[in-house]
């Protein structure tokens, strides 16, 4: 049956629409960290649809807040005042940091930095923007253009004119053989040296922790040290939260925090965790930037009540869990738990990450060169033992993605753990 579902997937849909493994997965439905295919195995989830099941499949609180209000209205569009998007935007723009902060909400993190990206280059007047090395900022035609990552860049023509900046791979690159406070000042010097050279830029965007690049950043107040250099100049700084926001990597609300000595950023821009599974997106940004378009606009589905609940009920349940803290105990215990189990597989040459945000990369042994086909033998192989896990990495796809619901149990990251080395060991 999966096969036949697979044959009709690949007549109607595009050839380009990746789809994992070499026998495809039908998943069916799911309850807490868990999920089971047509075939009616179990899975331990460990990568979340991509980080967008934040909480728990099937969360009871997030399901009744989807039903009652389907019940009573699913979609008006922004043309009419809607209560839930009012009291979510009110939640978010509280815990954002943003002083003065004005919440638009989309259906996406694509859109969401697409907006991001408007804001800013209307802002300032300038179609320049400065992105990161290895980034990934979504697959519409303006954040492609922005993306520095050859694997999902399928155009080289953009809008926009964008500046790639050194600083979002620690131990790759031409500064990787600097201590942190040398790496900081060689990549600040970089981008002094960038913006001798170009028209004044609109913004600077970056993830504070590179998610299809492969869980990779920079060392803690590297954009703190941007942001001094951008401030003096006007120039915004954009966080793209998509996949760090909300207390996923443990240690912060925003991934932005660990780079906070200079505030807040001018513009955040947020999507995945927040709906658990529903297409919920959104800028945060200081109400001079916000409103700062001279054009109507609205938005069809961003803002949709059935969403709005969805989000709602969801940043109220991480909350009053401390799923912050139990991402920051938890995903403490498993990252040292697998820098163990690497130390002893000569095919991992890093495990890195925060809270439940984990990279494990792997190189060809005793090189830096990637091993594209260990990280597949490995996808199949955690797959064959009960465990979904991502991939992802700038150099060759070599990088695996473990970024489980914030509710993961010790005894679920140790059974998750057990299966990964079983893995790895296979190489």
């Amino acid at each position: 049956m999966t096969m036949d579902l697979f044959a009709r997937h690949r007549a109607v849909l595009p050839d380009w629409l990746a789809l994992y493994y070499e026998d495809p997965l039908e998943i069916t439905h799911g309850e807490g960290r868990h999920v089971w295919d047509a075939a009616g195995n179990k899975y331990l989830d460990f990568f979340g649809g991509i980080l967008t099941t934040m909480t728990a499949h099937a969360l009871p609180e997030v399901t009744k807040a989807v039903s009652e209000q389907a019940g009573r209205i699913i979609h008006s569009s922004t043309l009419y005042l809607n209560r839930p998007m009012v009291e979510l935007a009110e939640r978010i723009a509280h815990v954002s940091a943003i002083p003065d902060a004005r919440v638009f909400f989309t259906t996406s993190g694509t859109e969401a930095n697409d907006t991001a990206l408007l804001l800013a280059t209307a802002h300032r007047g300038s179609n320049t923007v400065l992105a990161m090395r290895n980034s990934y900022h979504g697959r519409s035609f303006s954040s492609v253009g922005i993306t520095g990552n050859r694997g999902w860049s399928p155009t080289s023509l953009s809008p926009l004119q964008t500046l790639y900046v050194h600083g979002g791979v620690r131990t790759r690159g031409p500064y990787a053989h600097l201590d942190d406070r040398d790496f900081i000042d060689a990549c600040v010097a970089d981008l002094e040296d960038l913006l001798g050279h170009t028209r004044p830029p609109a913004a600077l965007i970056a993830e504070p922790v590179q998610g299809v690049g492969g869980f990779t950043s920079p060392p803690d107040g590297l954009y703190a040290a941007f942001r001094e250099v951008l401030h003096e100049r006007g120039i915004l700084w954009i966080a793209d939260e998509v996949q760090t926001g909300w207390g996923r990597t443990g240690e912060h609300f925003w991934g932005w925090q660990a780079h906070g000595r200079g505030g807040p950023p001018d513009i955040v821009t947020f999507a995945k965790g927040i709906g658990n599974g529903m297409s919920v997106g959104g800028v945060i940004a200081r109400a001079e930037i916000m409103n700062c378009l001279d054009a109507n606009s609205i938005s069809t589905f961003g803002g949709t009540q059935v969403t709005m609940a969805a989000g709602l009920a969801n940043l109220t349940y991480l909350l009053e869990h401390d799923l912050q803290g139990n991402a920051r105990r938890v995903g403490g215990m498993l990252i040292e738990r697998l820098r163990a189990v690497a130390a002893q597989v000569p095919h991992v040459r890093e495990v890195r990450g925060r809270g439940l945000m984990i990279g494990i990369e792997l190189a060809r042994p005793g090189t830096d060169e990637a091993a594209p086909e260990a990280a597949a033998t490995v996808l199949e192989e955690t797959r064959a033992g009960g465990l979904l896990i991502g991939k992802g990495g700038g150099h060759s796809t070599s990088v695996l993605r473990v970024a489980p619901p914030m509710s993961l149990t010790v005894a679920e990251a140790e059974e998750g753990a057990a299966i990964l080395e079983r893995a790895l060991r296979s190489i």
